[in-house]
């Protein structure tokens, strides 16, 4: 009797297991399906790779994309910058405002106008300091900053003075070129550093950027520019479409003051001239504290908002 109850309680719970995880995998499997079925409205999305062009070009050199590493390094920094989209974005609509000016100067100084795109790929058109202490757009570090003619001390940095900043790049890039042949060379060199791209040259006996094997951050840097500049250049074509009146158009409703004396307080100077400190700063990033000393009685021209 003992025995037939036993066996009896036995078969019961077997039964309910059996029950129950049957039950258990229906509803996970109902719900699987729910949410395959419910996906494309939760998400309305289409992510696709993207098919290369025949040729690419960088400062009218060619780029050897027949070479499968070439393509290959080209189409990642092409699918990242596609698919990083509130960073294109904001470039896009930064191009619009800062890029007319580099041009210009790049025009100026017989630089061929893909360098721009150098000024998107080292800072995002963004007045930034680097873990390593390069500054600005162009983001040159101190001694090179100083080598090519800009001021740099503890009150004021024109490697954040836009358009002394820029003159400087192609002052940089242009000897570059004439050290290493190619504007494609000059421009790994700008992200490298001149002395650090000869010696890996002599080392791996090549003067070809794309054979050869450097750091990450250089190894990058010209399929970076590269891809770059096809979004930019096109960017609906990528899916970015921006209506003329999003972007960002440059800030010409200002005039320069000559400036030969001390400021002791900026506030107080912004004051004077109908304005604010916060516009002062944002129109000459380049003034780097509250004060301006100017012992020497240097000319500085100070951008000012018209009235």
């Amino acid at each position: 009797m003992q025995y037939l109850k036993y066996y009896s309680y036995t078969i019961t719970v077997i039964l309910g297991i059996f029950i129950f995880g049957s039950y258990h995998d229906k509803s996970v499997e109902s719900r699987s399906n729910e949410l395959a079925a419910d996906g494309p409205e939760r998400l309305p999305q289409v992510i696709t790779s993207i098919p290369l062009k025949d040729k690419y070009d960088f400062a009218g050199e060619h780029v050897p994309i027949e070479n499968f590493d070439v393509k290959e390094r080209l189409e990642r920094e092409l699918l990242v910058n596609s698919y990083w989209h509130s960073s294109t974005v904001l470039n896009i609509k930064n191009a619009s405002r800062f890029f007319p000016m580099f041009e210009q100067v790049l025009f100026e100084h017989d630089i061929p106008d893909d360098f721009k795109y150098i000024s998107v790929i080292e800072s995002n058109l963004r007045n930034e300091t680097s873990p390593a202490g390069a500054k600005g757009f162009w983001q040159f570090m101190s001694s090179v900053g100083k080598f090519y003619g800009l001021e740099i001390n503890s009150e004021v940095d024109e490697r954040f003075h836009l358009e002394k900043a820029t003159v400087a790049a192609c002052k940089y890039i242009k000897d570059s070129k004439q050290r290493f042949g190619s504007w494609t060379a000059a421009a790994a060199a700008y992200n490298m550093g001149d002395t650090r791209f000869k010696k890996e040259q002599e080392l791996q006996k090549t003067s070809s950027y794309y054979d050869m094997n450097l750091n990450a951050e250089t190894a990058r840097y010209l399929f970076r520019i590269l891809a770059v500049k096809e979004i930019i250049s096109e960017p609906a074509t990528f899916g970015f479409k921006l209506d003329p009146s999003e972007l960002y158009y440059p800030i010409n409703d200002y005039y320069e003051l000559e400036v030969k004396t001390s400021i002791p307080n900026i506030g107080t100077f912004a004051e004077e001239h109908g304005t604010t400190y916060r516009m002062v700063k944002l129109l000459n990033p380049w003034l780097r504290t509250s004060k301006l000393t100017n012992k020497s009685g240097k000319s500085y021209q100070i951008k000012l908002p018209k009235n």
